[in-house]
């Protein structure tokens, strides 16, 4: 009998199950997830950093193998899995194929052929070729090889095919698996019937929950029943490769897979037909050498662009963050937006506003990318903006945030250069451009480019941070009315309406400052493990981060805290010391130690630990500072970039410490008045701007650390003001979520408001929703979440945050949003009204009585860095030292102002560097060859002379390479190598003077002076020197002038004819060469050339010679190992009687 191959199968519609149960762990009922289970797909969010930020799918191809090679590997060879399987692209050449994959050919061998291009239903689609031979295969992919087609929604072009062995087999024979990391470990799904026609999954299939800390086993699987209608015989077998497959999921940092169907065969053949998987990429420090190369393709239908490949290739080279991804190329609006947060709530805007359709790009930059960065990207921006024309104009958005730490004036320099560049054409396209931007140093950054607009002639519309984030997309898109919103340097910009003045009576003026607080004691659901900040809190900052201490200890001097906030330092790589701070005026120390047990033992006031390890030590540090859970409540976890399964580790292992986490991906949070993690609030400009040295009745939780500064803009415009806002970072796994925050501020009698800013991706606002519901949270929360953009998209588009990927529509921003104002949250319809209804609500509080302002204390002040205060023009102080030779500030070094890159494009060589670097000036090829011949034939004279003498003795010493080279160097003067400079000044007067050569000689003899230049101890004219002949030749040949050379030679001509020897030598010669050189290159000036001269640079040519000979020599007697050296008596004339 024929077994029934089930066609189908090789074409399941994947869909991506949810998991309630963390719900019920919470004390949730099922009842409160609404039904909205869907196959949307978007990631939305931001980054903040050079490292990746997504789960990202694998080909089939790269999945199976991976399966192939380490299924066998972890079950000890129980387990082996067929790992046949090509690759087919638009290179690919078939006779090679078939050398290195000969099972193709064989006629035994049937095959299944099936694009590779993360295509949902191929089966449908009409996609899947079944029981082929190659030569079909072949025929098979050439009809569909670059062809465009639809799926669904979807329309892209096919490049990509897999090529593997047919497996006959029965409908009985498929299974469904699928493996899904959750927040406390991972969760495996089972049903017994798997292929096309496997139905809701979600309802049908059997749940394993695999807690992070614990092991899958086969008895854990047999106890739980969970491969429940699989044939009895075939349990075992199908037990242990579940087992295997788990742990390859495991250590391979997968973070989804799906095999429909798996196929168990009779005779115990095991073979995933159908496999989806995705990898956690920000795992690659610890499995990139397991994976492999692994292609990470672009979804299917996005076209990938030379220009994102470029912008990611920049984006690996610098430690800021660089994010490009084309949309639309044809759109008619385009974004620069800094910071991912605000990048996202740009796109949404556009989109709330109905003009998705005509959005052109997404993209961020944010970390502080160099201005050459900035000016890279938006170059690249405008060009592609710039291809396309459009008869109604272009619209260009600079927009952003308000920066933490990011020099505005300095992207903006790069962005002002990049539109310069294409002035013109920005203009042939009618482009119009509206910027919005705060931060450190956005004066200047805004006053220049309003400079820049005045300059091109282009329409520019700037705008700070008086202006709501995204005022200006209405702005553009004409829907706003632009007099209702001054531009940064119109003085009505000022005069805004502020929020609703309170009348106080008498007494409240008289109020007392407020008391610290301690937390109302909530139920079980609350989950209060992050500590409350107070004006004592005291931490540890765990790496070198002085500028984010000396923040910090700036936020505690203006706050007027008793003592800082930071108790020492941690740095694992170097001994214990202390590091200088300001503290107001005054300069304090902090101590940084090696070792966290000494720290915290010395520090027993210290409660929070401010972790920035990079991603790669986090889990290290963090598991070590766990230990300390007697003495460390909370952890604020800043990098980026952290593995999801080292996340969930240390978050399942601080649950059990009670000890609370903020973080990863986060930039902390801060309590206005008491205490700031990192860089939280940005400048000390904008902490004053947003009134954070004073505490509010406004608390929040975000999960953008970028849009938290945004936030708390929002909330002092329109309210009193900020209580305490939490960033609990953008990853999948936060360590606290953003209930246990706003359970906390819901039982904080000083919050009055609650403010929630979530985003796609995750569930976790549904909690909120429940307490909501529940009466559990009963002060007005105002929520928003980010990313409503991402339906209007068909695939899936990468936005940033490693949490921002809706997984079903229930994760989506839409989603979310109607759920929280049904739930009773204060919802807006816009991210843009988030501070109108904040209004509404706290004016109604206020109208209420349910709450009465504080009095405004008085603003403080707060001594500015000299450096910044420079940097922003407001002071000047004359310079220690000044250097005109090169400068290493810029994107590349310089030398004598020309780049290095252009050093070595032109082939300056070491003459042409010497030249920049002594004289500042880029000589004739002609010129810098002399100077390295005059390097090569005074680099050595043998080691009988005394400088080579003295290197050699000191080298036999027992001295280093430098102590012998100085050695030789002390040697040089008027007797050694030292008669250049006083050889050519003779020379060049007397010759300039008009003296004639033989009676120069005469006034020499007469004043008792040797002529520098001139006598050689064996070399005459007869037995010349080869080394001034080289010279000599040279120069006669390649130099304009030639007057001091002709003038030394008839010198010689005189002091030969009383001796021999007395010839012009080489100093002499290489002397009046270099000063003809000097002279007549057309690069100096008479009185250029002769300072030159004046000031050593011949001198300085020999010493620079000699060195290589002297250096040399050290070398040899080290090669020869020549001990040390001890003049004979003999040759040393001892004199004990003096006459």
């Amino acid at each position: 009998m024929v077994a029934r191959v089930a066609i189908p199968s090789y074409a399941y519609a994947r869909k991506s199950p949810m998991n309630n149960a963390r719900y019920y762990q919470r004390g949730f009922s099922s009842s409160v997830l609404p039904d909205l289970y869907g196959t949307t797909s978007s990631a939305i969010g931001h980054t903040g950093g050079n490292v990746f930020k997504l789960a990202k799918a694998v080909r089939e191809y790269h999945g199976k193998l991976l399966l192939a090679k380490y299924v066998k590997e972890y079950s000890n060879g129980t387990h082996v899995m067929d790992d046949r399987a090509a690759l087919v692209t638009p290179a690919t050449d078939y006779d090679t194929l078939l050398e290195e994959n000969a099972w193709l050919a064989d006629p035994a061998v049937k095959l299944v052929v099936k694009p590779d291009q993360l295509i949902k239903r191929r089966g449908k689609a009409g996609l899947v070729g079944l029981n082929l031979s190659f030569a079909e295969v072949k025929a098979w992919i050439a009809e569909r090889m670059k062809k465009e087609i639809k799926v669904e929604a979807v329309t892209g072009v096919l490049d990509h095919f897999i090529v593997e062995p047919f497996v006959p087999h029965a409908q009985a024979d498929e299974y469904y698996i699928c493996i899904q990391n959750e927040r406390g470990g991972e969760q495996i799904l089972f049903y017994s019937e798997g292929g096309v026609d496997v139905g809701d999954v979600d309802s049908k299939a059997l749940r394993l929950n695999v807690a992070i800390d614990e092991a899958l086993t086969e008895e854990k699987i047999q106890s739980n029943d969970f491969l429940k209608g699989v044939p009895e015989e075939r349990k075992p077998r199908l037990q242990s490769f579940l087992v295997a497959l788990f742990q390859v999921y495991r250590k391979l940092n997968f973070t989804y897979m799906e095999i429909n169907p798996i196929v168990v065969t009779p005779d115990g053949i095991i073979a995933p037909l159908d496999l989806a998987g995705k990898i956690d990429e920000t795992a690659a420090f610890l499995n990139a050498s397991q994976w492999g190369h692994l292609d990470l393709p672009a979804p299917f239908g996005r076209q990938e662009f030379p220009e994102e490949a470029y912008i990611r290739e920049l984006d690996s080279k610098t430690g800021a963050s660089l994010k490009l991804t084309i949309l639309n190329h044809a759109g008619r609006i385009w974004t620069m937006v800094a910071g991912g947060g605000a990048s996202v709530v740009y796109a949404d805007t556009i989109s709330d506003l109905g003009y998705g359709n005509e959005l052109a790009n997404y993209g961020e930059y944010s970390g502080a990318p160099s201005t050459e960065h900035t000016f890279e990207y938006a170059k690249t921006i405008i060009s592609l903006m710039t291809k396309n024309r459009d008869e109604r104009g272009k619209i260009l958005l600079i927009g952003g945030g308000i920066a933490n730490f990011t020099d505005v004036a300095a992207t903006f320099t790069g962005l002002i250069k990049a539109i310069e560049t294409f002035r013109d054409d920005l203009k042939s396209n009618h482009v119009q451009i509206w910027v919005r931007r705060a931060g450190p140093n956005y004066q200047e950054g805004l006053r220049m480019m309003r400079e820049c607009a005045y300059s091109t002639g282009l329409p520019i519309h700037i705008y700070g941070p008086e202006t709501h984030v995204t005022a200006i997309v209405p702005l553009a898109l004409g829907i706003a009315k632009v007099e209702e919103f001054p531009e940064f340097d119109d003085e009505s910009h000022d005069k805004k309406v502020p929020a609703k003045k309170m009348k106080m009576s008498d007494d409240t003026c008289d109020t007392p400052m407020r008391e610290e607080l301690k937390a109302q004691k909530a139920d079980h659901e609350a989950n209060h493990k992050v500590e409350n900040f107070s004006a004592s809190t005291r931490c540890v900052v765990y790496g070198l981060q002085n500028r984010a201490v000396q923040g910090m200890l700036d936020f505690d001097f203006m706050c007027k805290r008793a003592v800082p906030s930071v108790a020492a330092m941690i740095f694992p790589f170097s001994p214990n010391h202390f590091i200088k701070f300001y503290w107001g005026t005054d300069e304090i120390l902090i101590p940084c130690y090696q070792k966290m047990e000494e720290t915290l033992k010395k520090h027993p006031d210290v409660t929070i630990m401010v972790n920035f390890a990079s991603f790669r030590s986090v889990y290290s540090t963090v598991m070590e500072t766990l230990e300390y859970s007697d003495q460390i409540k909370t952890i604020a976890i800043i990098a980026e970039g952290v593995p999801e399964s080292q996340t969930r580790m240390f978050i399942k292992a601080a649950h059990d410490k009670g000890v609370g986490i903020i973080g990863p991906a986060t930039v902390g949070g801060i309590k206005p008045g008491c205490f700031r993690i990192g860089n939280t609030g940005g400048m000390l400009d904008n902490i004053v701007m947003s009134k954070l040295y004073r505490p509010g009745s406004v608390a929040y939780v975000s999960k953008s650390g970028g849009m938290s500064n945004e936030l708390n803009n929002i909330i002092c415009r329109n309210s009193n003001g900020v209580y305490e806002g939490i960033a609990i970072g953008g990853d999948r796994y936060p360590g606290s979520l953003f209930i246990d925050h706003l359970l906390r501020y819901n039982d904080n009698p000083e919050v009055h408001i609650l403010v929630l800013l979530g985003e796609v991706g995750g569930v976790d606002e549904y909690e909120v929703c429940a307490a909501l519901k529940s009466g559990r949270i009963t002060k007005p929360l105002v929520a928003w979440c980010i990313g409503t953009c991402a339906s209007i998209f068909p695939y899936e588009v990468q936005f940033g945050h490693a949490g921002a990927l809706a997984r079903g529509n229930m994760e989506t921003a839409m989603a979310k949003n109607a759920a929280l104002k049904e739930a009773g949250a204060h919802v807006p319809k816009s991210f843009f009204d988030f501070g109108d209804e904040l209004k509404k609500v706290y004016e109604g509080l206020v109208d209420s009585g349910s709450l009465i302002p504080a009095p405004e204390p008085e603003t403080p002040k707060i001594p500015m860095d000299y450096t910044w205060a420079k940097k922003l023009g407001l002071v000047r102080k004359p310079a220690n030292f000044i250097s005109s030779i090169s400068d290493d500030r810029g994107s590349e070094l310089s030398y004598g102002g020309m780049p290095i890159s252009e050093v070595f494009a032109g082939d300056l060589g070491v003459g042409g560097v010497l030249a920049l670097l002594w004289f500042r000036r880029n000589l004739p090829s002609y010129a810098a060859k002399f100077i390295e011949i005059v390097l090569m034939v005074s680099a050595d004279h043998g080691p009988a002379v005394s400088g080579a003498h003295n290197t050699i003795v000191t080298t036999r010493a027992g001295k280093d390479l430098v102590s012998s080279l100085v050695s030789g160097l002390l040697t040089i003067g008027p007797r050694f190598g030292g008669a250049l400079d006083e050889a050519a000044s003779m020379f060049s007067d007397a010759s300039d003077n008009g003296t004639d050569p033989e009676q120069f000689v005469k006034d020499m003899r007469k004043a008792n002076k040797l002529i520098m230049g001139i006598g050689h101890r064996i070399k005459s004219l007869t037995n010349p020197d080869k080394r001034c002949e080289i010279i000599k030749d040279y120069a006669r040949k390649n130099f304009k002038d030639n007057t001091i050379l002709e003038f030394a030679l008839a010198v010689e001509q005189v002091t030969t004819k009383k001796k021999a020897n007395l010839i012009l030598n080489v100093d002499g010669c290489i002397a009046a060469c270099f000063v003809d050189m000097l002279r007549s290159c057309g690069a100096f000036t008479m009185e250029e050339a002769a300072e030159l001269v004046q000031n050593g640079c011949l001198n300085g040519l020999f010493v620079l010679g000699r060195s290589i000979g002297f250096i040399g020599h050290h070398l040899d007697q080290k090669r020869l190992k020549q001990g040390l050296y001890r003049h004979p008596w003999d040759d040393i004339s001892y004199l004990n009687e003096f006459a």
